[in-house]
């Protein structure tokens, strides 16, 4: 094993949800904000980069989320919070972010390379992305989807549930690494679900289409921050060769 896939595999193994953190052991900060830096390196789909995340650092700000948190103690205790924050409804700035690199990419705009990147994002993006009040149009590409499938491997999905499952499945990815991250800096993390989202949304003043995602409490663990030895089932019962 090569001694880099060691260390990672220290990481890997000794990452644990921690639920008590110790408020007198030393914290540096600015290992958070390494980390969410890092998270960001997170692979995501069609790299539309459809996340934001709140640090919650003042005492009376991660009281209040904490509280909205159910007052878990993954929560109470955490020396910040972090809220990470899937954002729909930014899909068409990022689009056009993303269609200016591809310019800068591929500068020969008659390149095979360029007319590909440019047909992707220029005008399968919006096709995907765009959705109307009454799902109509997602109830028409289900439809494209389903006949174009008949003869060959076809995406299955774009409703707009579909989309709200895919903008949380790459802000899963990014909190994976913020927390491998934090880990890999000596500090320990909770990802917690259990929350008012609605409360947190109010409290962040995000727009009516940004939802939240989960929330990361992080810090140096306590020694009773563990509740109970690591317990997976089986490899054989999740693991399969075809």
């Amino acid at each position: 094993m090569k001694e880099t896939a060691k260390i990672f595999d220290q990481i890997v193994q000794e990452r644990r949800s921690v639920r008590v953190y110790d408020d007198e052991a030393e914290f540096d900060h600015e290992a958070v904000q390494r980390s969410i830096e890092r998270a960001i390196l997170a692979p995501n789909s069609s790299n539309m980069q459809l996340w934001e995340f709140y640090r919650i650092k003042s005492e009376e700000a991660k009281k209040q989320v904490a509280w909205m948190c159910m007052n878990q103690k993954a929560a109470k205790t955490a020396r910040e919070l972090v809220v990470i924050v899937g954002r729909r409804d930014l899909w068409k700035k990022r689009q056009q972010a993303l269609v200016q690199e591809m310019k800068r990419v591929y500068p020969d705009p008659d390149s095979k390379q360029a007319k590909r990147a440019m047909n992707y994002y220029q005008n399968l993006i919006p096709k995907y992305y765009w959705s109307d009040w009454f799902g109509l149009w997602g109830m028409v590409k289900k439809c494209i989807y389903f006949f174009a499938g008949l003869k060959r491997p076809m995406i299955r999905h774009g409703n707009n549930a579909d989309l709200r499952i895919s903008v949380h499945k790459s802000a899963a990815l990014a909190a994976q690494n913020f927390m491998m991250s934090m880990k890999a800096e000596g500090y320990d993390t909770c990802p917690m679900e259990g929350m008012d989202s609605l409360r947190i949304k109010r409290f962040l003043k995000l727009p009516r289409k940004a939802e939240v995602v989960m929330v990361i409490g992080c810090g140096p663990g306590a020694e009773s921050g563990i509740y109970s030895e690591r317990f997976r089932i089986p490899n054989k019962e999740v693991i399969f060769k075809v």
